[in-house]
């Protein structure tokens, strides 16, 4: 069944009008007519059974049914990521979505190769990946930050949520058993850019005492498929695949 992001208030008799690019999706891509039922979801009001009212090509209502389900609470687990270029940071955003993270925050490190940010177009891969993966708790976009500045406003900005850094220079390489050693509660999984994070960078994460480094197995992974390896684990070890 299609599903399909609102932005509208969910309600029992709510009747939406779609805006023209969801118009377009639903009666011309999708041939939907009137009486075809939908899944929509806001990210606050929980998931809807909806009937479409088709009036024309480019006029259609949703009625709302009957709510399938409860809004889930947004999962505890922030992505800090140092941002990529397009194409892979559109792929690592739709996977982070789908590996549960609860807030999306890109991180400027040393070795970050793309500086500009498109936030607008984060957000659409965002929904995106909510609609295609049943996910009803749509993940918040944070501004970017530096990661000194992070780091220096961790301890009273993120009070109580420890800090995983994925570090290609830890001399384990087994993730499980640096995960051992971490209480379950809010986390914060930090993946570098493509150079990884400088000695410098290293030096000063492994300093800190909010800090766990965490290793991703013997091979070099690359950025991308480090963040979805590292939300595996750690979902696991964690979080709700415990």
């Amino acid at each position: 069944m299609q599903r399909l992001f609102l932005r509208h208030i969910l309600a029992h008799g709510a009747r939406i009008e779609t805006d023209k690019a969801q118009t377009n999706y639903l009666v011309n891509v999708m041939r939907m007519a009137s009486g075809d039922r939908i899944l929509v979801f806001n990210g606050r009001d929980g998931e809807w059974l909806a009937e479409l009212e088709v009036e024309s090509r480019k006029s259609c209502r949703i009625a709302l049914v009957e709510q399938t389900r409860e809004q889930a609470p947004a999962s505890d687990i922030d992505y800090l990521f140092a941002p990529l270029k397009h194409a892979r940071l559109d792929y690592m955003v739709q996977k982070a979505v789908e590996m549960g993270a609860g807030r999306l925050r890109p991180v400027l490190t040393q070795h970050t190769q793309a500086s500009r940010i498109n936030l607008e177009r984060m957000g659409a891969n965002v929904i995106e990946a909510c609609e295609q993966c049943g996910v009803i708790s749509v993940p918040e976009i944070l501004e970017p930050v530096s990661l000194p500045s992070l780091l220096e406003s961790w301890p009273q900005a993120e009070p109580g949520r420890r800090l995983l850094f994925c570090d290609e220079g830890e001399e384990s390489q087994n993730p499980l058993a640096a995960l051992s050693t971490v209480e379950r509660g809010p986390l914060g999984v930090l993946v570098g850019p493509e150079g990884g994070f400088s000695e410098e960078e290293r030096t000063r994460l492994r300093a800190l005492g909010f800090v766990t480094p965490l290793p991703l197995g013997p091979r070099v992974l690359r950025a991308d498929t480090a963040g979805v390896a590292a939300l595996a684990v750690v979902q696991a070890a964690l979080g709700d695949w415990y």
